[in-house]
C-alpha cells in the first residue's frame, strides 16, 4: 500500500497481488468475472464518505477471498455469487489477515484524515475477524469430574523445560481432552510456545541404540524409524518423554481400528475401501520389517514389543498426533509435540499457521488468527481435510458443516484439456461434488452444483454449447445433465440404504473383498474389546453421506422444475 498525493486529494492505494502460481489463470479469470481488475489498486481517498469506505473495504475482501482460495474452494467458488459472502471460515480468516497485513504495512502519512482512515480499516478488519469467530464458534463445556492429572504433570514438565503457554488442559464434553484459554488472547498473540528441546523429532534417533541398525536398512524413511523408536520408547521408564507417553491412550480409536461390525456399517461408501486399503498397506509394511528385525536383533527389537497391535498403535499415534514442522536448517520433519497435541481441530480454528521453528528463539510458536476468550477452547487446524480423512486417521467427525466434505466423481476429464481456447474453468483434471446446502447459488444454470462439473457434463453432451444462455438447446441439455446426475446418485443412495440397519448385512461383493484382504479387519475386532464406538462413528458418517446425496438429488429435482418452467415460457 502506498500514499499518493494529487492537487485536490490524498489517497491510499492498496494492491493485493495475485501469486503467479497456485491456479493463477483460474483465479485471474474469476477476478475478471466478478469485475475486479487484477492489476489496478483499490484507491481510498481522504475525502471518502463512510459508505464509500465500507464499499471499498468490501472490494478488498472480495479480492482477498479469491487470492486465498485453495483448490477445493476454487472448484466450488461458483457457490458464492460474485464472492460477496464467506466462502469458508478458513478462506475468510485468511482473506481478512491478508487485508490486515497490507493495512499494517501501509506507508505512513502526515495527513490526519489518512491516518484515521487507516485506523478505521484496521478496526474493521479485527471486527470482521471477530464476527467470523462468533458465527462459527463451537461451545465448550468442561467436564469437571474428569481427571487430567497426567496431562498436568506433562504441562508442568514442559514449562520447566522452557515452554510458555496461556492455556490449560481440561476434559471437554464430546472431544476428550482440550486446551482452554486461561485469559483473553488477542489476534497475533502466542497462545503456546514450545522449545525445540521438548519436540520429538528425528534428532533423537541418533541417540538411540536402534540407529546403527537403521543405517543398514536400505531405503528406510525417518518416519518409519520414529515409528519403531516410539514403540519401544513408550515402555522405557527412563525416557526423557516418559510423562508424554503416560498421557497417550491405550487405543486411539481411529478408523484404522474399526472392527468388522463398523466396516459392515460402512458398506456402500468409498470410506470402506479407503480404510481396508490403508490397513492392508500398514500390514504389508509391518510384515516387511517383522519378524526379520526381531530375529536378527532380538535385544533391540524384542518380539513382545513389536507385535502387529503395537505397530498399529504407533501408526495411529503418528497419524493423529504428529505435525509437519520446518526446522531452522530448512528441512521439513514429522514431529510429536507435547502439550500441542491436546489442541483439537475445528473448521474455524484459532490457530492456522504453526509449522516453522522460530530460529531467533529456537521454538515453535502457536499464534492466534482469531481471538480466544477466557474459558473458551482453543482450536487448531489439522488441515483442510474431508470427514472421511479425519475419521480414518484422527478418529472423529468435525462439528458443523465441513466445506471439504466432497464426493470425488469417477469422470474422465481428459477432454477438458484438449482446447487452449476453452475457459480456464474447464481445465480441471478431476471433478467432485458436495452437499448443496453449502451453496448460496441455486439459480438456473447453477442449481447449487459446482460450475466446473456442470460445464464438463454440458460439453460432454454438446461441445459447442454455450453456458448461461437461455436458449432452448441449453435448457434441454441441462435437463439431460440434471437427470443423469440424479440417476447416478439415486443408485449410490440405494447402495447406502440398508433394509435392516441393525443386522448390517454386507453385500456379497464386500464380503469377497474383505476375504481377499486376509481378514485384517476381523483380526483387529477379535483382538480388541468393542464398546460400539466404531459402529456409532461409522453410522454417523454414513448418515452424513446420505445427507449429501439427498441434497444433490433435491437440487437436481428443483433445477429440473426451473428448466421445465423456462421451457414452457419459451413455448408460449
Amino acid at each position: 500500500m502506498e500514499v499518493c498525493k494529487n492537487q485536490n486529494d490524498e489517497e491510499l492505494r492498496l494492491l493485493l497481488q495475485l501469486p503467479q502460481t497456485d491456479h493463477f489463470l483460474l483465479k485471474k479469470k474469476l477476478l475478471e468475472d466478478i469485475g475486479l481488475n487484477v492489476e489496478s489498486p483499490v484507491c481510498i481517498k481522504s475525502s471518502s464518505t463512510p459508505d464509500q469506505l465500507n464499499d471499498l473495504f468490501n472490494l478488498l475482501i472480495k479480492r482477498a477471498r479469491v487470492i486465498n482460495l485453495n483448490e477445493v474452494e476454487l472448484y466450488f467458488s461458483g457457490d458464492v455469487v460474485n464472492l460477496e459472502h464467506c466462502v469458508s471460515p478458513r478462506n475468510e480468516l485468511e482473506a481478512l489477515h491478508s487485508v490486515h497485513e497490507a493495512i499494517n504495512n501501509a506507508v505512513s502519512s502526515e495527513n490526519c484524515t489518512i491516518k484515521n482512515i487507516k485506523c478505521k480499516l484496521q478496526e474493521e478488519t479485527v471486527n470482521r475477524i471477530l464476527e467470523v469467530g462468533n458465527k462459527f464458534r463451537e461451545e465448550t463445556r468442561v467436564v469437571g469430574d474428569s481427571s487430567v492429572e497426567k496431562e498436568n504433570k506433562l504441562l508442568e514438565w514442559a514449562i520447566k523445560n522452557g515452554m510458555k503457554t496461556q492455556l490449560h488442559i481440561a476434559c471437554v464434553e464430546g472431544a476428550g481432552r482440550g486446551a482452554i484459554a486461561k485469559e483473553d488472547i488477542k489476534v497475533g498473540d502466542v497462545a503456546l510456545e514450545v522449545p525445540l528441546s521438548v519436540i520429538i523429532s528425528g534428532e533423537f534417533l541418533h541417540e538411540s541404540d536402534m540407529f546403527p541398525i537403521f543405517q543398514k536398512i536400505d531405503g528406510i524413511s525417518e518416519e518409519t524409524m520414529l515409528l519403531l523408536w516410539s514403540m519401544k520408547e513408550k515402555h522405557n521408564n527412563e525416557s526423557k518423554f516418559r510423562l508424554y507417553f503416560d498421557t497417550l491412550p491405550e487405543n486411539f480409536n481411529t478408523g484404522l481400528s474399526f472392527g468388522f461390525d463398523a466396516v459392515m456399517a460402512l458398506d456402500g461408501t468409498l470410506l470402506l475401501h479407503e480404510i481396508v486399503q490403508a490397513k492392508e498397506h500398514l500390514r504389508t509394511q509391518y510384515e516387511e520389517l517383522f519378524p526379520v528385525l526381531s530375529d536378527h536383533f532380538p535385544s533391540v527389537f524384542p518380539s513382545e514389543l513389536y507385535t502387529w497391535e503395537q505397530f498399529l498403535w504407533a501408526c495411529e499415534l503418528w497419524y493423529s498426533n504428529s505435525m509437519k514442522v520446518i526446522f531452522p536448517d530448512g528441512k521439513l520433519r514429522t514431529c510429536l509435540i507435547p502439550v500441542a497435541s491436546f489442541l483439537n481441530h475445528s473448521t474455524c480454528p484459532h490457530i492456522m499457521h504453526y509449522g516453522r521453528i522460530d530460529a531467533s528463539t529456537n521454538s515453535l510458536k502457536f499464534s492466534l488468527s482469531r481471538p480466544c476468550f477466557s474459558g473458551e477452547q482453543c482450536f487448531l487446524s489439522y488441515g483442510n481435510f474431508s470427514s472421511s480423512h479425519l475419521l480414518t486417521f484422527y478418529g472423529f467427525l468435525p462439528r458443523g458443516d465441513n466445506p471439504y466434505d466432497f464426493i470425488p466423481l469417477d469422470i474422465d476429464a481428459a477432454k477438458d484439456e484438449d482446447s487452449e481456447d476453452e475457459p480456464p474453468a474447464s481445465k480441471w483434471s478431476s471433478h467432485m461434488i458436495r452437499g448443496t446446502w453449502l451453496s448460496k447459488n441455486h439459480k438456473i444454470f447453477h442449481y447449487g452444483l459446482p460450475t466446473p462439473l456442470l460445464d464438463h457434463l454440458r460439453r460432454a453432451r454438446n461441445p459447442t454449447c454455450q453456458p448461461n444462455t437461455s436458449t432452448h438447446e441449453l435448457l434441454e441439455a441441462d435437463l439431460d445433465v440434471l437427470g443423469g446426475l440424479s440417476s447416478t446418485f439415486e443408485g449410490m443412495m440405494e447402495a447406502l440404504s440398508d433394509e435392516n440397519e441393525e443386522d448390517r448385512y454386507l453385500s456379497l461383493a464386500t464380503c469377497r473383498m474383505l476375504r481377499a484382504k486376509n481378514s485384517i479387519l476381523i483380526e483387529t475386532s477379535l483382538c480388541r474389546e468393542s464398546a460400539g464406538w466404531d459402529v456409532k462413528l461409522a453410522t454417523k458418517f454414513k448418515s452424513l453421506q446420505r445427507k449429501i446425496m439427498s441434497s444433490i438429488m433435491a437440487s437436481c429435482d428443483s433445477g429440473c422444475k426451473m428448466l421445465e418452467s423456462e421451457l414452457c415460457k419459451q413455448r408460449v
